[in-house]
């Protein structure tokens, strides 16, 4: 299992002097310990965690040392997450990689109900299809049920992708090329939809089961710790 965390942004919304992942919750962990835990209690020690770093690498690097390695994004002041993912993607070793972007707080089961897409190697993106709020990505399908868009700008949106994705073994080498042709100041989700429009299949996962939440602002952080 190769996991992606991406945590080299400034995360300037939320407005912080250090970087976001290292946000504490309620529990007295960080975003980041959190999400070291829970990859820990559901892949185990077999699990290659890489942490993509950059605005105050250092602090990163010190909280997650014991649990996973580092790629450095020297342009994270100039760049998006676009680029984040395709420096990681290069890197890691064969196979599929699971990605998740910094800020993203969940429950533990919500990994769990991943494994049977992580077994079959099928592309995905999770969703929460209770919420579509304006400032979130968000999906339309296709005819076949797969996804069709996925942006901030879509209109009609059936829900909301929660930073939580997957690209299999054999659909990399496809994403890493589109991820190359995005803008600096694109999102990894440029990448996936110019991929789908391709001809990349990436299925929506529905985790709406599950306590998820996106930390960009004081409200996201206190729906964070409610769970």
């Amino acid at each position: 299992m190769n996991v992606v965390i991406l945590a080299a942004g400034l995360g300037t919304r939320l407005g912080r002097p250090y970087p976001k992942p290292l946000t504490p919750l309620a529990d007295g962990r960080s975003i980041l310990r959190q999400q070291l835990d829970h990859l820990r209690e559901t892949f185990g020690p077999q699990a290659r965690i890489t942490v993509v770093v950059g605005f105050k690498m250092d602090l990163i690097m010190e909280a997650a040392a014991d649990d996973a390695a580092f790629v450095y994004n020297e342009l994270y002041d100039q760049t998006n997450t676009s680029k984040s993912l395709l420096k990681a993607l290069r890197l890691a070793p064969p196979g599929g990689v699971l990605w998740l972007n910094g800020d993203v707080v969940f429950v533990p089961g919500l990994l769990d109900s991943l494994r049977p897409h992580l077994s079959a190697d099928r592309s995905f993106v999770a969703v929460n299809t209770e919420s579509v709020a304006d400032e979130e990505v968000k999906y339309t399908l296709d005819g076949d049920g797969f996804v069709k868009d996925l942006s901030k700008q879509v209109v009609g949106g059936l829900g909301e992708a929660v930073g939580i994705n997957y690209v299999a073994a054999a659909d990399r080498d496809t994403l890493v090329a589109h991820l190359r042709r995005c803008a600096d100041n694109d999102y990894f989700e440029r990448g996936l939809e110019t991929a789908i429009a391709d001809g990349l299949r990436v299925a929506a996962v529905d985790i709406s089961g599950y306590g998820c939440v996106e930390v960009d602002f004081e409200p996201d952080l206190a729906r964070a710790n409610q769970l």
